[in-house]
């Protein structure tokens, strides 16, 4: 399933947030959101999966505007994580995963051994199996984070969302979260700030500053140290490692 954005602008308190963005995220496609805080990455990914109705411009999935489509229909093609948690909520951690399973239900479904066992393979392939019956507020915010993917990949969604989804991971499972992603080959969207991580799993980028798109493409056709030194404000050395992943080595910040 691809998910498409096209010309799309949303504007709050007369201030543009996002200004006539174009993306696209092909079927089985990577691609990561940078840029600064404030770039526009978490209000963009709102616009994708319905939170916010654009000013101007439309979301597509599979050619269909998502505004054309029943919410619950969006919600079983597409599936969430944002950084806001429910961490006030008294819900155990099997109850929060089992949260996925809702846009394929109707009101007064029960829930089925399909569910249980789709809800327990979650859990295990996020490293959370210990800690079901858990209360979701009592955890950790890295232990949140991992309930919060295993949430997704239970709702069984063609389209993963991310919004900096390795926030409050220590690197192991920044890790092993993204190799995750990466392994389910379903169309996705993350909001990543660790560029070192963006280049190493992400098919393409689309590098965002002040609401719009100042660089797209290959991880290394974006990730220049020109381009680092204008949008960021840093110097970077950018080389690449004997398996030829990138790297990128912060040095000074540049005084305007």
């Amino acid at each position: 399933m691809d998910i498409q954005v096209e010309h799309a602008s949303w504007s709050a308190d007369a201030k543009t947030i996002v200004d006539t963005v174009d993306l696209r995220a092909k079927t089985g496609e990577f691609i990561g959101l940078i840029g600064p805080n404030g770039s526009g990455k978490s209000t963009l990914l709102r616009l994708m999966y319905r939170f916010y109705l654009p000013d101007s411009g439309i979301v597509l999935l599979d050619e269909r505007d998502i505004w054309s489509m029943a919410a619950k229909e969006v919600a079983r093609c597409t599936a969430v994580v944002a950084q806001e948690r429910a961490s006030d909520f008294d819900f155990s951690v099997d109850e929060i995963v089992m949260m996925g399973r809702t846009p394929h239900k109707g009101m007064f479904d029960p829930d089925t051994f399909e569910d249980d066992t789709i809800v327990e393979d979650a859990l295990r392939r996020v490293g959370m199996s210990a800690f079901s019956r858990r209360n979701f507020h009592t955890l950790s915010g890295g232990e949140k984070q991992r309930v919060l993917v295993a949430r997704a990949l239970a709702q069984q969604a063609r389209v993963l969302i991310l919004d900096e989804p390795t926030n409050h991971l220590d690197i192991r499972y920044q890790i092993e979260i993204l190799e995750l992603v990466r392994s389910l080959r379903v169309t996705t969207v993350a909001a990543l700030h660790d560029l070192n991580l963006a280049a190493r799993y992400c098919d393409r980028l689309y590098l965002l500053d002040a609401g719009k798109v100042v660089a797209e493409g290959p991880p290394a056709s974006v990730l220049t140290p020109s381009t680092i030194a204008d949008v960021y404000g840093v110097v970077a050395e950018v080389g690449q490692r004997h398996n030829g992943r990138l790297h990128i080595v912060f040095d000074n910040l540049i005084n305007n």
